[in-house]
């Protein structure tokens, strides 16, 4: 079970970085770790640096992706990122978050909500 979630979680992250490479973002690191926190996606837009957040499902049982991200897991990104910044020596950076729902309804092309600075 939890190998075929991270299988499907993979699926929605290269879904997202293919969709964000198209816009003309440059992929720095995928699923970067820190303690007990991730984040999927560490990517450049142009000057600023983006965490993403990707969110992939495949049916609206739990609802729409974009209602998954809690309070708690928003601290628990916004805490990954600052580490990232501090373990890199980065300083002085624009950054933001961005969140990317994924929805892949069966029989369907998957449907990509990017939002920008989601938090």
């Amino acid at each position: 079970m939890e190998q075929n979630k991270r299988k499907t979680g993979n699926y929605g992250e290269e879904l997202a970085c293919r969709f964000l490479k198209n816009l003309g973002y440059e992929i720095i690191e995928q699923n970067y770790q820190f303690g007990h926190g991730e984040i999927d996606i560490i990517a450049m837009d142009k000057e600023t640096l983006v965490f993403v957040e990707v969110k992939y499902r495949q049916n609206l049982e739990y609802g729409p992706p974009e209602l998954s991200i809690t309070k708690t897991k928003q601290n628990q990104i916004r805490k990954t990122a600052e580490s990232y910044l501090y373990k890199n020596d980065i300083k002085d950076q624009q950054c933001r978050i961005d969140f990317i729902a994924i929805l892949h309804l069966k029989d369907s092309k998957p449907q990509i909500n990017h939002i920008f600075n989601a938090f």
